[in-house]
């Protein structure tokens, strides 16, 4: 189930990617955070209410947890990626995005002592190679010739920001059950990032609100903001953050098939052979592990 999870999380973040790029000339894009998370905290407002009662307590004396946590992931994450995209290209931007599993695999190595194997390694470089010939479309050089610009930066926060926010996962407080957790770290994000929306607003053009304004704003509270993160969370609690990380590099897939499919682009042999690479590389640093548990567990059966 961990890996299904980990699959929809990427998929759903691909599309966060999609309307992100396309709306990005129609909401200003910290208020576009501001709102998705707005939107995604009314919803799971009714749920959350009778568990916020009841874990006041725990609340409060975990807060200097919860705080970064919150602010790491709701109210960083997709903020720095929504400014980034309105100054960077997309080939930029999936390349910096495709470091998260080095950076993770790197934190967890040097900071937590965490073994990471070398089968695994050869997987996330696999993964990563793959990952270049997406973006590269088929032509290694074309990497030699990227701009880093004021965007890119922003790309490469958000970058430094998930990953830390996975590794810091392992200090959530147990006593929160997962939705809890999630609904706190919510709440968290959109009082953060209430002052600095305002502040956007006052200097950005007025906002025309069309029907693809409303549908991007539903899609992206309810697909990458609540499943997303509650799958994620989820999937890094039973397969640890270095494995889950590597399912990363399934975005700029996913957002090759969804650009096809809405936006008429078409599928070259460079997608083929980035695909093929990708689940090479997942399948030599994950599936093989789950291979070898399977006869342990019929013989406890």
């Amino acid at each position: 189930m961990a890996y299904l999870l980990l699959t929809l999380t990427t998929l759903f973040w691909a599309g966060n990617f999609v309307l992100g790029r396309a709306m990005h000339n129609v909401l200003p894009p910290v208020t576009m955070a501001e709102l998705r998370w707005s939107v995604a905290l009314l919803i799971i407002l009714p749920f959350l209410m009778p568990k916020l009662k009841a874990h006041w307590r725990k609340i409060v004396t975990h807060w200097k947890v919860l705080i970064p946590l919150g602010v790491l992931s709701v109210g960083s994450f997709n903020t720095f990626i929504y400014l980034g995209l309105t100054t960077t290209g997309a080939t930029n931007a999936t390349l910096l995005q495709s470091a998260i599993p080095i950076i993770i695999l790197v934190f967890s190595g040097f900071f937590l002592k965490e073994a990471v194997s070398f089968r695994q390694w050869i997987g996330v470089v696999c993964s990563l190679l793959g990952v270049l010939t997406l973006i590269s479309l088929g032509q290694p050089g074309q990497l030699l010739n990227l701009d880093i610009n004021q965007g890119d930066l922003w790309i490469l926060a958000a970058v430094f920001c998930w990953a830390s926010y996975s590794i810091c996962l392992r200090w959530r407080p147990a006593e929160l059950d997962g939705f809890t957790f999630f609904g706190v770290t919510v709440i968290v994000g959109v009082v953060a990032l209430l002052p600095f929306s305002l502040l956007e607003l006052q200097s950005a053009a007025p906002i025309i609100w069309k029907p693809e304004a409303f549908g991007s704003i539903l899609y992206m509270a309810v697909f990458p903001s609540i499943l997303a993160h509650l799958f994620w969370n989820r999937g890094v609690a039973e397969l640890g953050a270095a494995k889950a990380g590597l399912f990363i590099h399934l975005m700029p897939l996913f957002g090759m098939l969804l650009s096809t499919i809405f936006l008429g682009e078409g599928i070259h042999a460079y997608h083929l052979t980035g695909m093929v690479l990708i689940f090479i590389g997942i399948y030599l640093a994950v599936i093989t592990n789950v291979m070898k548990r399977i006869p342990k567990l019929s013989r406890g059966s």
